[in-house]
């Protein structure tokens, strides 16, 4: 197993196949968009967050996404319109709930495992990406939240995560531009943030004159595994043949395993962003420097260099409906303004995208039912934090894979 396919050219796609080169694969990535990272890995909120690791299956999050149901502006929304996909998902999203502490703690050991190899990529292949090490400030404007946010503190510490809590004042003298009324908040000072965009177009960039193949505005419609080889056919008609594939097709991923005899329950899950450009001398010094979560809002920003402010967040479950709604983008632009009333909201680029959601939120990674088929994908909120990570073990499957197969072969001689 030597020519290997990697089926996407998002962040885990982009860092998957990096690993894989390194270990000597001839990689080809393959991807319908023209250039690496323009779907969900195009702008997101930008943090490298093992302060966000907790999932979502809490009772809590099903009684919320019911209040908010039709209220177009909440942090999560809900389609009531039914489909088997959403209520299947939802089901064994439920029923993961018994999980809830078990994934979250190890979720928080592969964020920060995922740090030592993010950097690693970047310095070996020269990516400058806007990255920063401001820490994470997480701020709490009620009790009761904050409340919870030091039980989930206690889950991150087993999974390995030094936090510190923060009183009002404390938040304050660590973002001094922040408006607002707090109870409470929390700091990480080993999460980090970046352009996920610069990254994975850099990488991929790096790689390509390093001799990755890359196949772009190709669109996959069939795929077929025939003993120690995979078929690929694209909408043109064309047939590529490989020893084996990786699949990082993120909401993608789902329909194609399926073609393979795998079940991938990814559920789109769809996020909004704004990049809020500082054009201004008042605007730059008026946003902040740290990198913030509003617990409340369920918001994420990012300074990305000194003229771009990010701010994301939202959760929507509507299908793999794409479309940017302003109704869920003027929240956004109503925090910034509410948050930090110098920054100028003249120039704002809205942005929407797909997050690849797994009914127990942890991303699936390695072998399928076919011993060529492999994946890296599922990732949900927090694909920039975890790809790292994961393209390294899904490559350490595929080098097993590789020399599993020598072996046989010398057998057989």
């Amino acid at each position: 197993m030597q020519n290997i396919a990697v089926l996407g050219a998002g962040i885990t796609g982009i860092t998957t196949a990096a690993k894989l080169h390194e270990q000597g694969f001839n990689v080809t990535v393959i991807d319908r968009q023209r250039y690496a990272a323009m779907d969900t890995s195009f702008a997101n909120g930008g943090q490298l967050s093992a302060s966000n690791a907790e999932v979502w299956n809490t009772w809590s999050t099903i009684l919320k996404g019911l209040k908010w149901m039709l209220q177009s502006d909440a942090p999560l929304l809900v389609n009531p319109k039914p489909s088997w996909h959403k209520i299947s998902w939802m089901l064994e999203f439920m029923g993961n709930i018994p999980n809830y502490e078990r994934n979250t703690i190890a979720t928080t050991e592969l964020a920060i495992a995922s740090r030592a190899h993010m950097h690693a990529l970047a310095d070996r292949w020269g990516v400058e990406y806007d990255s920063s090490d401001c820490g994470i400030l997480h701020f709490y404007s009620d009790k009761k939240d904050f409340e919870h946010a030091r039980r989930v503190n206690k889950l991150l510490a087993k999974g390995g995560l030094e936090r510190f809590e923060l009183s009002p004042s404390e938040i304050i003298e660590k973002e001094p531009q922040l408006h607002g009324d707090f109870v409470g908040g929390f700091w990480t000072p080993s999460d980090f943030t970046g352009d996920i965009h610069k990254y994975a177009f850099g990488l991929a960039e790096a790689i390509r004159k390093d001799g990755v193949n890359f196949l772009m505005e190709t669109e996959l419609v069939d795929v077929k595994t025939e003993q120690d080889v995979v078929r690929l056919k694209d909408a043109n008609g064309s047939e590529l043949e490989f020893d084996g594939i990786v699949v990082c097709l993120g909401v993608g991923s789902r329909a194609l395993a399926a073609k393979l005899g795998d079940r991938i329950n990814i559920y789109p899950v769809k996020g909004y962003s704004i990049t809020v450009n500082l054009r201004d001398e008042q605007s730059q010094q008026s946003a902040p420097i740290r990198s913030l979560l509003d617990d409340k809002a369920k918001i994420v920003t990012s300074r990305l260099g000194v003229d771009r402010f990010r701010i994301a967040g939202t959760a929507e479950f509507n299908g793999y409906n794409r479309d940017i709604r302003a109704d869920r983008i003027k929240p956004l632009v109503d925090w910034c303004q509410h948050h930090f009333p110098g920054v100028s909201t003249e120039s704002v680029v809205p942005w929407a995208g797909l997050r690849p959601m797994m009914p127990n939120m942890m991303p699936k990674v390695g072998v399928g039912r076919r011993q060529n088929v492999f994946y890296n994908t599922g990732h949900g909120h927090l694909g920039w934090t975890l790809s790292a990570a994961t393209a390294d073990i899904v490559t350490a499957a595929v080098v097993e894979a590789r020399e599993g197969n020598e072996h046989f072969k010398k057998l057989a001689l």
